[in-house]
């Protein structure tokens, strides 16, 4: 059996403005890219804004912020994050949920392909955060395309009434196990937190499908096969370590790596895959633009991020517009 990560053949283009053009597509709805978007779309660019999910970036699983200016706290990272969307939205500015898993970036065109969808732009910002992992269990790397994915909207229709296990807590976890539920009706979340760290929606959503069953304070210590999947060693909290048979294996687990891997080495980075920009926070690729925790260069702030998006959206605005100032925003 051979699978084609990424590359979603198969599986039907719904989901995403397929093949539509923007002015500007921002990958990641954390503070860095909405904070663009609000600026872009009150810019008139035509803005669109990729993500994984409300949850997916560390600003959505941050419990309790009170230092952000002019927002009284607590507030917990999600509903901040609705909140900068919100006004992001308020201008004009598009939001879709989806994985880029490839970037064709080189070009004056700027082609993105995603799990549900492919999208076009003038230019890209890049605010996909560094919660990538550098750790893997054993026989993730040697079964990656094998029964290993990272992208169910991609490879879901391979596991067609087939057993599968999808690892995680948070947003994309839990939309990912949703979609798997159209391929098949035995789907094991493997969860290795006591509560999930999603939206209530999505929660309440995978609590009831009959074809979820979670598995809740549970470890993934290893995936087992014989040349494709065929398990994963599991051990739960308190108790003893067993085989679940699955042949697909979803992982959506969390790091501190920048997450750059869709780039396919298509921008230079530092030694550390940290991203490097100039005073617009324009990357060694023309058009292409990388804030926040991207650039490894600050103090992980939602506010710090935020000014970097507003910074990267004066500079799409200069790209696409060719002026040689920012334009002043005062009303």
């Amino acid at each position: 059996m051979s699978f084609d990560l990424g590359l979603g053949l198969g599986l039907p283009s719904g989901g995403g403005p397929d093949n539509e053009s923007y002015d500007v597509i921002i990958i990641g709805g954390g503070p860095a890219g909405s904070s663009a978007a609000i600026y872009t779309a009150r810019a008139d660019l035509r803005t669109l804004v990729i993500d994984k999910g409300l949850t997916a970036g560390a600003l959505g699983i941050t419990s309790k912020i009170s230092n952000y200016p002019g927002v009284p706290g607590p507030i917990s990272g999600a509903e901040l994050a609705k909140t900068i969307r919100e006004q992001a939205k308020s201008f004009g500015a598009e939001f879709v949920t989806d994985k880029i898993v490839d970037a064709d970036i080189l070009g004056e065109t700027k082609i993105l392909t995603g799990g549900t969808g492919t999208y076009q732009a003038k230019a890209v910002v890049l605010a996909t955060g560094s919660m990538g992992r550098v750790n893997v269990v054993p026989g993730e790397d040697e079964y990656l395309g094998r029964g290993v994915s990272y992208c169910a909207t991609c490879d879901g229709a391979f596991f067609r009434n087939q057993p599968v296990a999808v690892v995680g807590n948070n947003d994309e976890a839990l939309e990912e196990a949703l979609f798997l539920t159209k391929f098949t009706d035995n789907v094991n979340l493997i969860v290795p937190t006591p509560h999930f760290k999603a939206s209530p929606e999505l929660v309440a959503r995978a609590e009831t499908s009959p074809a979820i069953k979670p598995y809740m304070g549970v470890r993934l210590k290893e995936i087992v096969g014989n040349g494709v999947v065929q398990g994963v060693r599991i051990h739960p909290r308190g108790g003893k370590e067993t085989i679940l048979p699955v042949n697909g294996a979803f992982i959506y687990l969390q790091g501190a790596k920048p997450i750059v891997d869709y780039l396919g080495g298509r921008v230079e980075t530092t030694p550390d895959g940290c991203l490097t920009v100039d005073g617009d926070m324009q990357t060694s690729v023309p058009g292409v633009f990388a804030v926040g925790d991207l650039l490894c260069s600050h103090i992980k702030q939602a506010v710090i991020a935020a000014a970097d998006g507003v910074l990267a959206a004066l500079g799409v605005d200069k790209y696409i517009n060719g002026r040689d100032k920012f334009r002043q925003d005062w009303s």
